[in-house]
C-alpha cells in the first residue's frame, strides 16, 4: 500500500467513526433520560409526596399492565383491544397515503387544482377533529366507518400540505434535465418529483400519523366497543 493509500484512508476513517459515536452518545443519553424520569417517579412515589390514588408507583403500573395483558378486560384481551385501535388507525393511515400523496402533488404542480382543492383544504385543517365527530357520527352511524372517516380527514390534511410543499420546492433544473431527455410528465412525477418529495412526504406522514392517534383514542372514547380508547373510558 503506498503512502497516499494510507493518507487517504485515514482521512476517511474518521468520517465514518464520528457519526457513528455521536449516534451512540444520544442512544445513551436519550436511555439515561429514560432511567431518571422512571427513579423520580420511583422517588416521588416512595417518599409520598403525591398520593398513589394520583401517581401509582411504577410497580403497580407493571403489575396492572401485567393483568392486562393476562386477564383481558371487559370480555376481551389487551391484544384484542390493541389490534382493534392498529386495525382503525393503519385504515385511516392507508386510505389518507393513497389519497393526500396524489392530491398534494396536483396543488403543488398544478395552478389550477391549486386554486380548487388548496382553499378547501385549509378550511377545514384548522378545526378539530372532534367538532365534526357528531356530523359522522349522525352521519355514518357508530360503526368502524365513522372512526375510520374521522382518522383518515384527521390525516389527510398534513400529508397533502406537505407533499405539495415537497413538489414545489422540487429542484428546477432537475425538471429541465429530465425534460431534455424527453420525459413525459408521468416520468417526471415519477422519477423526479415524488424522489424529490419524499422526505417532505414521510414528515407529513409522521406529524399526521401523532394527530391520528389522538383522534382515535378520542372517538373510541365516545362511540366505541372495543379499543385503546374504549378501555380508558371504561376503566
Amino acid at each position: 500500500m503506498s503512502s497516499y493509500d494510507v493518507s487517504a484512508a485515514a482521512v476517511k476513517t474518521p468520517s465514518v467513526v464520528i457519526p457513528v459515536r455521536r449516534s451512540l452518545s444520544t442512544r445513551w443519553i436519550s436511555l439515561l433520560t429514560l432511567l431518571a424520569l422512571l427513579a423520580v417517579w420511583w422517588a416521588v412515589t416512595a417518599t409520598g409526596l403525591i398520593e398513589p390514588l394520583f401517581l401509582p408507583p411504577p410497580s403497580a403500573v407493571l403489575q396492572k399492565g401485567w393483568l392486562l395483558a393476562t386477564s383481558g378486560y371487559m370480555d376481551s384481551t389487551l391484544w384484542q383491544h390493541l389490534g382493534a385501535s392498529l386495525s382503525r388507525i393503519g385504515l385511516g393511515l392507508g386510505f389518507a397515503i393513497l389519497t393526500a400523496v396524489p392530491v398534494g402533488i396536483a396543488i403543488g404542480a398544478n395552478r389550477i387544482a391549486r386554486g380548487v382543492l388548496d382553499p378547501l383544504i385549509e378550511f377545514y385543517r384548522p378545526i378539530p377533529p372532534l367538532a365534526y365527530l357528531p356530523l359522522i357520527v349522525i352521519w355514518c352511524g357508530i360503526g368502524e366507518l365513522s372512526k375510520v372517516l374521522l382518522i383518515y380527514l384527521a390525516i389527510f390534511a398534513p400529508i397533502a400540505i406537505a407533499t405539495a410543499t415537497g413538489v414545489r420546492t422540487v429542484d428546477p433544473a432537475k425538471l429541465r434535465a429530465a425534460q431534455s431527455l424527453g420525459a413525459t410528465r408521468a416520468q417526471l412525477i415519477r422519477h423526479v418529483i415524488l424522489p424529490s418529495a419524499l422526505p417532505d412526504i414521510l414528515t407529513g406522514v409522521r406529524i399526521g400519523l401523532g394527530v391520528g392517534w389522538s383522534t382515535l383514542v378520542a372517538a373510541e372514547l365516545i362511540a366505541a366497543t372495543s379499543g385503546l380508547g374504549f378501555m380508558v373510558q371504561s376503566a
